[in-house]
């Protein structure tokens, strides 16, 4: 799957109008919220995954990774890609889905074993 496809499918699985357009910040958002929740490499591993233009937003050199909750994750994601919080929901849920689609189940699984419970619920998380 190209960067392309990946930001078509979230357009389409959070049905954002003029989808590319406003589906690429919102997945960039997404992409860069996760990666300040995940520890121990675990988003570098994630990023060797995607395709080159998504890596961008989950390559973080020597950050520390943090604690918040799903209601932090959307502010985040609301903020960085000036929408409104049910947008941000919205599009980041689709952002999950679609990259439990695109990366090894290996991948997926220590991705979201590093995610408190909330976030299942909240974003729909196959685990």
């Amino acid at each position: 799957m190209d960067a392309g496809e990946f930001v078509d499918l979230v357009a389409q699985r959070a049905d954002i109008t003029h989808t590319r357009t406003r589906a690429r910040p919102i997945t960039d958002a997404t992409l860069l919220t996760l990666a300040e929740r995940l520890s121990g490499g675990e988003a570098a591993d994630l990023a060797a995954e995607l395709p080159e233009e998504l890596r961008t937003p989950l390559l973080r050199d020597g950050e520390a990774s943090e604690r918040f909750g799903a209601d932090e994750f959307c502010r985040r994601v609301a903020e960085r890609a000036g929408v409104d919080a049910d947008t941000a929901l919205e599009g980041a849920t689709a952002v999950f889905a679609v990259l439990h689609q695109a990366v090894s189940k290996g991948v997926w699984d220590h991705v979201t074993t590093q995610l408190p419970k909330e976030y299942v619920a909240l974003f729909h998380l196959k685990v």
